[in-house]
């Protein structure tokens, strides 16, 4: 594409992300860099603190040196639901002003990295927008995540990990729509202002996986006839796991016009 270009760097390299902007003159950033998975996170918390934390500090530090003499600029956060920790069965959903209550060292660095962004636009006047978004789910997502997990495990007749007893619940969104969303946060997002995104979609690890062996059951049958339901592996559930998010998203349905086009079930086929 004429208008593409693809540059592999790190975010830990200040020159080469202030070079960058002055290459390429950019009207916005959209910051979706992260180390992710909070499995990852419990065994090596050091690269998330590098990438999360320090790795946004650069981009902001670049970021208000470059908007000092281009003042059509602004700064997308892209962040998770995580940061506002666990909901119990009685709790109503995160909304923009819940408290953070982190409670994993993935989420507690993507909470800092809010924080910086925050405290950018509230200390030097650097026009930035925060989203925190619910799980996304679509096509080719890298295999350590939940959907594509059991996906491929059903395909190599592998054994299907479930924490604990599978009760745990999420808020999914499928990629797209989330996609949409930052799209119009970046044409119509106000400076300073954060937006959760949720696809109202919340529903049990267990019944997720029973959902993906069902479809797959009826479009590629196991070789011996039996079910991908008997793949299914109980597991000790992983530490500080949190039991439950689940995301209000009025705020960008009411004010920038947003609103999900896939249901659960429909995003759910197109990525197997």
């Amino acid at each position: 594409l004429s208008n593409y270009s693809f540059l592999e760097a790190d975010i830990a390299d200040v020159n080469l992300i202030r070079s960058t902007f002055r290459k390429f003159a950019p009207s916005c950033i959209i910051n979706f860099a992260a180390e992710t998975h909070v499995d990852r996170s419990i065994d090596s918390p050091d690269s998330f603190i590098d990438t999360n934390i320090i790795g946004t500090l650069n981009l902001l530090k670049a970021s208000l040196e470059y908007f000092m003499t281009n003042k059509k600029f602004k700064f997308v956060h892209v962040s998770t639901d995580e940061v506002y920790g666990s909901l119990d069965l009685n709790s109503k959903s995160f909304v923009e002003a819940s408290p953070y209550r982190p409670n994993s060292p993935y989420s507690a660095s993507k909470a800092s990295s809010d924080h910086l962004v925050r405290a950018w636009h509230k200390t030097y006047g650097l026009p930035t927008i925060i989203s925190n978004c619910s799980n996304n789910y679509g096509p080719y997502q890298f295999p350590e995540k939940l959907i594509p997990l059991v996906i491929a495990n059903c395909l190599n007749e592998k054994s299907i990990p479930v924490y604990g007893d599978g009760s745990n619940l999420r808020d999914w969104i499928y990629v797209d729509d989330h996609c949409n969303a930052l799209d119009l946060i970046i044409e119509k997002g106000l400076a300073g202002e954060k937006y959760l995104i949720g696809g109202d979609n919340e529903i049990k690890n267990i019944d997720i996986i029973n959902k993906i062996c069902s479809i797959l059951n009826s479009l590629k049958p196991r070789k011996n006839n039996n079910n991908y339901e008997e793949l299914i592996t109980f597991v000790k559930d992983r530490p500080g796991h949190d039991f439950r998010y689940a995301v209000n998203s009025t705020k960008i349905q009411k004010n920038l016009g947003w609103k999900p086009l896939q249901t659960f079930e429909s995003g759910l086929e197109l990525t197997i």
